[in-house]
């Protein structure tokens, strides 16, 4: 039997443009660099300790910019030029990991190090909040806006490749052979990265009502949370990322020693079980536009969320490897689903000269929890132990899965994207 094209599905035109190419080679190479790092850094922290609480701390220290600077982050986005944005925070981290790098050689000790690690992850996560704001803001002015699910899936495809399926494995081994080698990698790969981005052409300032200066900051960060609490789909969708990226961050953040000390893997194996859950990311970011378009962008958020309760589950039951990385793999999947499909939902909603302010009022809803996760993660580790993390991250899930039914629907995106036309 034939099935009808959902309400809310886009055709999009294949021809995206050589300023999107950049944008897509820089975003795939300085990916490949964060995959090596954030395989690297975990690993650095346990040879300084098995504490899961201070190897969580790790995470909490990178993800803790979003619960902190999110929403100025999305005010500066919103006053500056979005290219130029992206280029000085490649150039940030370039230098954060060439010190680093340097630290790591000096061998300064265990207390020292962990302090560094903690820092070092602390402003690199500056530098992701300014950035990866930018780049969601910026794509309304390299494409279309047929084309956003498109570009979206393509753009997040080759950050699963590189992030979570090239870079962890590269990782893994280039620290087994040498502990600053992974961050000297990194840095080279944000300054290739900023060099694309410069050769994007034109101007990417955002559209502005008033002029630069004549409004405070505390002003404009406060349009962007009026207007994206007035907006009961958005708002709904970034509280039920929030909830989501608590758990997941809650189980990412002692993964590291749930497969070194229960699926008992080397090293390398634990790079390359993180990249399984790329392998279901690459597949989900290529096939989202398809998926969304065949269930309707509503049912869709329901099968993801679900799913991904399931895969917690599963690896909170199991110590085989094998079926951690299936699990990991529909979880990957699941995810970047999800991203493609909300963040092409933003930015065809929001209007050009809030989108940075709502972007960022929005990932501080949905980014925000992860470091709230993250020490959630190291208490149960250490108090209950390793599994308790994912038995948590599934029963909430569950709860998540039965809060969204009379909120998200195909209908009320259809809605809400008739009402921004």
């Amino acid at each position: 039997m034939a099935r009808t094209e959902r309400v809310g599905a886009i055709a999009p035109s294949k021809k995206l443009g050589g300023n999107f190419y950049k944008l897509w080679a820089a975003s795939a190479i300085s990916n490949f660099g964060d995959g090596i790092r954030l395989t690297a850094l975990p690993l650095l922290a346990t040879t300084l300790t098995r504490d899961p609480r201070l190897v969580a701390g790790v995470f909490f220290a990178s993800s803790a910019p979003w619960l902190l600077f999110a929403l100025t982050a999305g005010a500066l986005v919103d006053r500056l030029d979005r290219r130029w944005t992206m280029w000085s925070m490649q150039v940030f981290r370039m230098g954060l990991m060439a010190l680093l790098t340097v630290a790591v050689v000096a061998d300064l000790g265990s207390t020292t190090m962990l302090v560094t690690l903690y820092v070092v992850s602390f402003f690199l996560g500056i530098g992701e909040v300014l950035f990866d704001n930018a780049a969601q803001a910026i794509m309304p002015a390299v494409v279309r806006k047929d084309q956003l699910q498109v570009a979206n899936g393509r753009l997040y495809a080759v950050e699963e490749a590189t992030n979570r399926f090239a870079g962890p494995p590269v990782g893994s081994f280039l620290f087994a052979a040498a502990a600053a080698l992974p961050f000297v990698v990194d840095a080279v790969s944000f300054g290739v990265g900023a060099l694309l981005i410069f050769l994007m052409a034109g101007s990417y300032a955002p559209s502005r009502t008033t002029t630069v200066g004549s409004t405070s900051i505390r002003h404009e960060i406060s349009e962007g949370l009026k207007w994206l609490w007035q907006h009961k789909l958005l708002r709904t969708l970034a509280v039920m990322t929030g909830v989501s990226n608590l758990t997941h961050s809650a189980t990412f953040a002692i993964f590291v020693l749930f497969a070194l000390e229960i699926l008992h893997v080397s090293e390398e194996g634990y790079g390359i079980i993180l990249a399984a859950s790329a392998v279901g990311g690459l597949i989900g970011g290529l096939v989202a536009p398809h998926l969304a378009r065949f269930f309707g962008d509503g049912k869709s958020f329901y099968i993801i969320t679900l799913t991904a309760a399931i895969a917690e589950l599963v690896i909170g039951l199991t110590s085989s490897a094998i079926v951690v990385a299936v699990s990991m793999i529909t979880f990957g999947m699941g995810a970047m689903w999800w991203n493609v499909i909300a963040v092409s939902l933003r930015q065809s909603i929001v209007p050009d000269r809030l989108l940075g302010r709502v972007n960022s009022v929005y990932r501080l809803l949905a980014w925000g929890t992860m470091p709230v996760g993250a020490a959630i993660g190291g208490a149960l580790g250490r108090y209950f132990g390793l599994r308790a993390a994912y038995f948590f991250s599934a029963s909430i899930l569950f709860l998540l899965t039965l809060y969204m039914l009379p909120i998200v629907s195909d209908r009320s995106i259809a809605e809400a994207r008739a009402q921004a036309d």
